[in-house]
């Protein structure tokens, strides 16, 4: 059946994004919402910009113009960590407005999780999301684990833990069970639930093949086209201790929720709703297997986990950097910078500590990475030209001197770049 017009909460997120494309691709009228929709219009999307924490979006009239004609709406956003404001938003308050604005008779679907009765903020807020989208007559869809041919968070994590060079973890045994479901065929599915006047309420939804934790890292590795490996299991406790240390450094899927997931599997009961709707999802190997892994594949899986250590690296070097900016004797560093008076270089040395330390802080926290590599160019590069001008000696100091600012302008290059993963 001809898909309906569709507004597409959430189109910029890794799901969101293959909706989006597969919804056009079969000729719907798909408006793309989110809370940042350059890349959506470059992508030739028709496009709405909502931020869902925002409390303008909490209202229906926000929502009724973008939903006249009997468009439906497809609830792809939600959140993994955040507030509960954050949370309140995002499953619940713009959602709600959302559903409500619809024209009488209008489908809906959201885009829920297995797993939702579980005790953490992300089941919590899951569970409430579903209970609004229920209220306003949505069909729920509950996927596992949901991969693609790009990947992201998770799934760029399972990535990243096969290409480990001399073993691959998995968290407790790797005998929990998966059964992954393709963003295609999800968004395949979530397009025939649109058309098939299914009754409102939760439907699992995941792919035909069973496999083990242990065994999607293996499939992924030999995808990788990487030699064999053996497994390395990480008890669980130690497992939940980086999750926690994840969340403190905002490690993104490396998070105490994720290890919770990991540690249980994510297994859906698709058989049901296939049934229902006469659609078959492709099975984890079919769909893995089904294109080579090229270059960008690659250098993706290596470089993922290195990108929160060169945030970390980073983090200690501005650290120390502070440190000696405000605690070293004038006396060590006043003969490296002739001309003008003491109280004036003394009084630089500390104002750049204070600004080193400020610019570590922000790094662990991983605050607006964008901005905060330019802060961090603009100040190496100040740091440079400046000592450059007043002692040019200093590119010729045996340990390299200022000859390492070049190093590290290319890192914080290499790292902001590794930051934007969309």
């Amino acid at each position: 059946m001809t898909l309906p017009p569709i507004l597409l909460l959430g189109a910029d997120g890794f799901i969101g994004r293959h909706f989006a494309f597969h919804f056009r691709a079969e000729g719907a009228d798909v408006i793309a919402c989110a809370r940042s929709v350059r890349a959506l219009s470059e992508m030739g999307f028709r496009t709405l910009k909502a931020d869902l924490a925002a409390p303008v979006t909490h209202d229906p009239e926000f929502w009724r113009p973008h939903l006249e004609g009997g468009r439906a709406v497809v609830n792809a956003a939600g959140l993994l960590t955040g507030s509960d404001a954050a949370f309140a938003a995002v499953h619940r308050d713009a959602p709600a407005a959302a559903y409500a604005a619809r024209a009488p008779g209008a489908a809906g679907v959201l885009i829920s999780a297995v797993g939702v009765e579980a005790d953490t903020p992300f089941a919590r807020w899951r569970r409430e999301g579903e209970r609004v989208a229920a209220e306003h007559g949505l069909v729920i869809l509950r996927p596992g684990l949901v991969m693609a041919d790009t990947s992201y968070g998770g799934t760029s994590l399972a990535r990243a833990l096969a290409a480990m060079p001399f073993a691959v973890p998995v968290v407790g045994n790797g005998a929990q069970v998966f059964n992954p479901i393709h963003a295609a065929d999800l968004a395949r599915v979530t397009g025939a639930c649109l058309t098939a006047g299914l009754p409102p309420g939760p439907h699992d939804i995941g792919g035909p093949e069973r496999i083990t934790q242990a065994g999607l890292a293996l499939l992924l590795r030999r995808w990788l086209g990487l030699p064999p490996a053996p497994i390395l299991r990480i008890p669980a406790g130690i497992a939940t201790a980086f999750g926690r240390s994840g969340d403190l450094l905002r490690l993104g899927p490396i998070s105490a929720t994720a290890v919770k997931q990991l540690s249980r599997g994510l297994e859906a009961d698709e058989r049901p709703l296939t049934t229902a709707l006469g659609v078959t999802p492709r099975g984890v190997g079919e769909f893995v297997m089904s294109r080579p892994a090229g270059t960008q594949d690659l250098w993706h899986a290596r470089s993922y986990l290195l990108r929160p250590v060169i945030r970390l690296t980073l983090a200690v070097l501005w650290l120390v950097s502070g440190i000696l900016g405000l605690m070293l004797p004038p006396e060590t560093f006043l003969p490296l910078t002739p001309g003008g008076p003491d109280w004036l270089w003394i009084a630089l040395a500390r104002a750049g500590g204070i600004a080193d330390l400020a610019i570590a802080a922000a790094l662990v926290r991983n605050w607006r990475p964008g901005a905060l590599a330019a802060a961090q160019a603009a100040l190496v590069l100040g740091y440079t030209l400046a000592f450059s001008a007043l002692n040019p000696a200093l590119w010729a100091l045996p340990l390299g001197g200022l000859l390492k600012n070049l190093p590290i302008l290319a890192l914080i290059a290499v790292h902001a770049v590794l930051e934007r993963e969309r």
